[in-house]
């Protein structure tokens, strides 16, 4: 589907995107209020940390960060049946937004594997870059048969999305596009799915039985639909948001996840809240007594540079290392001091980055463009300052991370084990389409900034 104003009736996809995050964003501080309470510490820090490094403002007013940091938001849903996914890549797509990725979390223990939807074209990211990690359930990794088999059968009899909403997809989808009024009327529709239900589809011993297999499988089968369990502002000092936490009444998790803290920030860092004990009914629930489920939960980013695929493979290295230390998992004592100093391997000034090929840059023209630079070097460009190297954003996401915040989220003490099983075409025929490979288009950004700059200073263009 076009992400383009097909014609002047049409609503942007851009637009569309932003009226559902908002929409989902103010749902979920009804349904959640300590989130409220957390996009008001993010807001708080975001703006003593641009305070307190005016180059980093300067930076990211440059790039058009600035506009995009307080919208910023990520969510992540659950879903059970190829259906369900397949029917949410057409859903997205109303909103621009596509699958960017494939991660494997059964190797740490989760039985689902994911993607995430977002806007993968550089203006669409900047107007907002809203996306939604996107998992779906791996009932093969359910070992008993019969367990499995139920599963299946109460994940086959509810539809998580309503009859108006699906209309409206393939209205979208035929007409290239939705009007003002249609465009409203598909938010209120996709919230639904988002929803959270406090009845749950099944008995107490279901949910018990299924929650023993796995906390996360419950979570997935036991509902109504795939409530979002979290939305996740972006941050510009994790560790401070951190700190604050427990001054305003949230239950920060033990550390954060990703790399350690440094001057020039890489990839993706996470914390959360814990998640919350909410009340919920069996089908067999009699009177006021009620169970409890627990799922949802507060989590903050902070994103850095994108890095290349000898950027990645160094970042997994060293994080590798971490990890095998004497079982040193995130919950290790000394973990952070580990990490810190496994990571002293990782340069950490951006000139570095770039000239080693870790990390990727877009580049930009400072003041007017002249040709007379013809035949000159891109580095010695660079350091006359009449060339820019801002680094580009990674909008992706970790899977070990994301593991990490769903066991910590997840209670119960249980590490559950899963052989080492990716199972990419699997989970993209259930997609009913091919992931994008994120690397490859942060590749291609770097090469369309360059070929740009290029070209307008007359140099070669493989400069």
């Amino acid at each position: 589907m076009s992400h383009t104003q097909p014609h002047s009736g049409f609503v942007s996809s851009n637009d569309i995107r932003t009226r559902f995050s908002r929409a989902m964003s103010d749902m979920y501080r009804k349904e959640v209020p300590q989130y409220g309470t957390l996009v008001e510490l993010v807001a708080d820090i975001n703006a003593q940390a641009l305070q307190a490094d005016p180059a980093l403002h300067a930076q990211l007013s440059r790039t058009g960060e600035l506009e995009r940091l307080d919208v910023e938001r990520h969510g992540a849903i659950r879903v059970g049946t190829a259906q369900e996914l397949s029917t949410l890549r057409r859903l997205f797509a109303v909103m621009g937004m596509e699958a960017v990725g494939y991660y494997d979390l059964s190797v740490a223990g989760v039985p689902v594997h994911s993607t995430a939807f977002r806007p993968v074209k550089d203006e669409d990211l900047l107007a907002n870059p809203f996306r939604v990690f996107t998992s779906l359930l791996r009932l093969e990794l359910i070992q008993d048969p019969a367990l499995r088999a139920q599963a299946q059968e109460i994940l086959a009899r509810r539809n998580i999305f309503t009859p108006r909403l699906l209309e409206l997809i393939a209205q979208a989808e035929r007409d290239g596009g939705l009007n003002d009024a249609d465009a409203d009327s598909f938010v209120q529709e996709a919230l639904e799915t988002f929803r959270w239900h406090s009845e749950a589809t099944v008995d107490a011993a279901t949910y018990t039985a299924l929650q023993q297999a796995h906390r996360l499988i419950a979570d997935v089968v036991c509902f109504k639909g795939p409530h979002i369990n979290h939305l996740t502002p972006r941050t510009l000092d994790i560790d401070a948001a951190q700190a604050g936490m427990p001054a305003r009444g949230m239950d920060a998790k033990d550390v954060v996840e990703g790399p350690p803290r440094r001057n020039c920030p890489i990839l993706l860092r996470q914390t959360s809240f814990k998640a919350l004990k909410e009340s919920i009914r069996f089908t067999d629930t009699q009177g006021n007594a009620l169970g409890a489920h627990t799922a949802r939960f507060g989590e903050i980013e902070q994103r850095g540079v994108a890095l290349t695929r000898k950027g990645r493979a160094l970042y997994d290295t060293l994080l590798a290392q971490v990890r095998s230390m004497d079982n040193a998992g995130s919950a290790a004592s000394d973990y952070t001091e580990r990490l810190q100093a496994a990571f002293a391997q990782f340069p950490d000034d951006h000139t570095t980055l770039r000239q080693l090929g870790l990390a990727f840059y877009r580049y930009s023209i400072s003041g007017p463009a002249s040709n007379n630079h013809a035949g000159a070097d891109l580095e010695t460009l660079i350091a006359q300052g009449v060339v820019q190297a801002e680094p580009i954003t990674y909008e992706d996401f970790l899977p070990v991370s994301a593991a990490g915040i769903f066991q910590s989220n997840l209670g119960g003490d249980e590490q559950k084990h899963y052989q080492a099983n990716a199972a990419q075409q699997a989970f993209e025929a259930a997609l009913g389409g091919s992931v994008h490979d994120e690397i490859a288009l942060y590749e291609a950004a770097q090469q369309r900034s360059l070929h740009k700059v290029c070209e307008a200073l007359g140099l070669a263009v493989n400069a």
